[in-house]
């Protein structure tokens, strides 16, 4: 039996149509995303969106498509590896109050697609961390696309694996302990600025 093999997804256009037995039907892929990814708001959507927004502020390729597995969210074109978490007060159902906010940190291990099985040790996998806050209050006019209800926390990765209080999570009172809220137009210096940090704290324990 031969073995299968990874396949690789290709960038589409959103025009590609359903097909039956050959024949077009009434709905393309774009029909598809509306349906399933419209409502930015809802926690799973919210997280790849602010992957997205991340990559844009550091020259995102959109040939180069997500990967699920991958052990962290983004790659620069310099190589600055990235993960990206999200969090928001306000959410897609009905809430009595307003969320708390807080970051997943925890460490992990990664899944390796060539061998089908998580490899390595857990760990943080990426140069850096960019924690972004959809901070905005006011159901009626909250729009994640505004970049302005953002505030972006930009950590290199040893703080983290230093932070004393937890190792799975933090809270947004401890993040704004360890660093300063960024907007979306300084994302990319800040990034640049976190990395070299990073990797100048890892050149002093080789």
């Amino acid at each position: 039996m031969n073995e299968l093999k990874e396949i690789k997804a290709s960038p589409k256009t959103g025009k590609e149509s359903l097909t039956d037995n050959g024949q077009n039907t009434n709905y393309n892929l774009l029909d598809f995303w509306r349906w399933s990814v419209s409502d930015i708001l809802s926690n799973a959507t919210r997280g790849r969106f602010a992957e997205f927004v991340v990559g844009t502020a550091v020259g995102l390729n959109p040939e180069n498509l997500r990967n699920e597995w991958d052990a962290y969210d983004l790659t620069t074109e310099d190589g600055i590896k990235i993960e990206v978490k999200s969090a928001a007060y306000i959410q897609s159902w009905n809430q009595k109050s307003f969320s708390t906010i807080s970051f997943s940190i925890r460490p992990a291990r990664y899944w390796d697609a060539e061998t089908n099985m998580e490899s390595g040790e857990a760990k943080r996998h990426a140069d850096l961390y960019v924690l972004c806050h959809l901070k905005h209050k006011d159901q009626k006019t909250i729009d994640p696309l505004k970049m302005e209800q953002w505030d972006f926390y930009i950590l290199p990765t040893y703080r983290l694996d230093n932070y004393e209080r937890s190792q799975s999570s933090i809270t947004i009172n401890s993040l704004k302990k360890l660093t300063e809220p960024k907007r979306y137009s300084e994302l990319k210096s800040e990034i640049t600025k976190s990395y070299k940090e990073q990797k100048n704290y890892t050149q002093q324990w080789v």
